[in-house]
């Protein structure tokens, strides 16, 4: 159970009282405090239910170096209109509500003090459909609670919007919630069991795919992202941990990520990076290209030697890593890049791999300036990119929400990450939408590409307790 320094706290939420009062408007007051244990991160998240459901928000790096878990909502911004600049927008009012912000935070470390976690949609030119209302084109909340661990260290850090008319009353219900949330020792035990799968509009897809395909020999555009759906209906309510917990144990090597609005939950397992920045040192990741595994080490090996001499994942692969370093270029003063690829091995598949590394020029140079910069990259949209853009709005006539986009967190001082969002499904009560994709070229084959989209659906399908394509 985490040690709350009362004193230090309570000396620091007056002051904030004070501003409070001297601006005669509500400050952000964030205390960050260092603990001695932690329980293990998902059974926290798992008894933040009765309190915070609804309002849970979670994150971990594929090596564990960042683990994030944030429990209530204090402050939260969306953008539901199409035509507003979004990344503008939450870099606009998150500098606002720091410019008048009382934080205390002795410790210098990425992922501690004040932070937004959330997302963007993938379009935001599509309409939402009911599915994703809530969500909007982009949603981020600032937790009441947030408890980071960062490179084996822990913290915990409480968020108050102070006003003049708070007292200790204010200050005292919050630390009983997080006394209570440590001590709490209930789990959520009901499993939801599968009641119909079902794969949506497949053979409308392949047809999408042969369109594509004659578009882009046509020359219209060099490659292009489809996305299909499955549903999955459950005899009771999905439970979150439960989805988050299997994800834990057979996708530990990706970003898992869970972003709760109401009664939906987005969730997934991604093992794509979109960009990393830590003061003025940034990273992304060119991620396109697969080939399945089989289990087999010595059969996995020859696939990934097939998977790096084949030309239409090489091809696929190097548009992702041009188009990446041609729009990070202009805000890096140097850059690095590897000549070729490596493989990446997940449970199910393997992907060729590029990271991207750089030195920003950190004037002006936002984390969410190089999200809109690079979303969607080819691996999820395509070449051209506006040209890819259309065509998908054109062929498959349905919204993919947060599937594909930009998902992550990032602090007050500028530092954060966010991942590609695939591997991934939206769960709202006892029903999930599940979202795969593959790049389409010249020479794809709509029946392959319906094999590899089934591949990339077992990570989620898995967790929920589906049956394999």
């Amino acid at each position: 159970m985490p040690i709350i320094h009362h004193s230090t706290i309570q000396q620091q939420f007056n002051k904030a009282l004070e501003k409070a009062s001297l601006d005669k408007r509500a400050v952000l007051f964030s205390y960050t405090e260092e603990l001695s244990s932690f329980a293990a991160p998902l059974d926290l998240f798992s008894a933040s239910y009765s309190e915070f459901y609804g309002e849970r928000y979670f994150w971990k790096e594929p090596n564990d170096e960042v683990i994030l878990i944030g429990l209530g909502s204090i402050y939260s911004l969306r953008v539901n209109q199409q035509t507003e600049n979004r990344f503008q927008y939450i870099d606009r009012e998150w500098e606002k509500l720091l410019a008048s912000a009382y934080i205390f935070n002795p410790f210098d470390i990425s992922g501690t003090g004040p932070l937004l976690m959330g997302g963007f949609s993938f379009d935001s030119e599509t309409e939402r459909d009911q599915n994703w209302t809530s969500f909007g084109n982009a949603a981020f909340h600032l937790p009441q609670i947030m408890i980071s661990s960062i490179k084996g260290q822990t913290f915990l850090t409480i968020n108050i919007m102070a006003t003049r008319n708070d007292d200790e009353g204010t200050l005292e219900l919050l630390q009983e919630k997080v006394q209570k949330l440590f001590g709490s020792t209930d789990q959520n035990k009901e499993i939801s069991n599968i009641v119909n799968q079902e794969e949506l509009n497949a053979h409308e897809w392949k047809e999408s795919v042969a369109l594509a395909v004659n578009a882009i020999q046509e020359g219209e555009l060099d490659k292009v992202v489809l996305s299909r759906r499955m549903r999955l209906d459950f005899d009771k309510t999905i439970l979150p941990e439960q989805v988050l917990s299997r994800l834990w144990m057979e996708q530990h090597q990706s970003y898992l990520f869970a972003l709760e609005e109401l009664n939906h939950c987005f969730t997934g397992a991604s093992p794509e990076r979109l960009i990393l920045k830590e003061n003025d040192q940034i990273l992304s990741t060119c991620l396109a290209g697969s080939i399945k595994r089989t289990g087999n080490a010595a059969d996995d090996g020859l696939l990934g030697l097939e998977l790096l001499n084949d030309r239409k994942n090489r091809d696929e692969h190097q548009f992702v890593v041009k188009m990446i370093s041609d729009v990070l270029d202009p805000f890096c003063i140097e850059m690095s890049i590897p000549d070729t690829p490596e493989v990446m091995k997940m449970r199910d598949i393997q992907h060729l791999y590029t990271p991207v590394r750089g030195k920003v020029n950190n004037t002006g140079t936002t984390l969410l300036k190089l999200v809109e910069a690079l979303h969607p990259t080819p691996a999820l949209g395509g070449i051209p990119r506006e040209k890819a853009m259309e065509l998908i709005r054109e062929v498959e006539n349905s919204d993919r929400g947060f599937y594909g986009a930009p998902v992550g967190w990032f602090d007050y001082r500028g530092n954060g990450e966010f991942c590609v969002a695939i591997r991934s499904g939206l769960l709202k009560e006892n029903e999930a939408i599940l979202y795969s994709g593959c790049g389409i070229v010249a020479d794809s084959n709509p029946e392959d590409e319906y094999i590899e989209t089934g591949i990339k659906f077992k990570p989620m399908l898995r967790a929920l307790g589906g049956k394999n394509l």
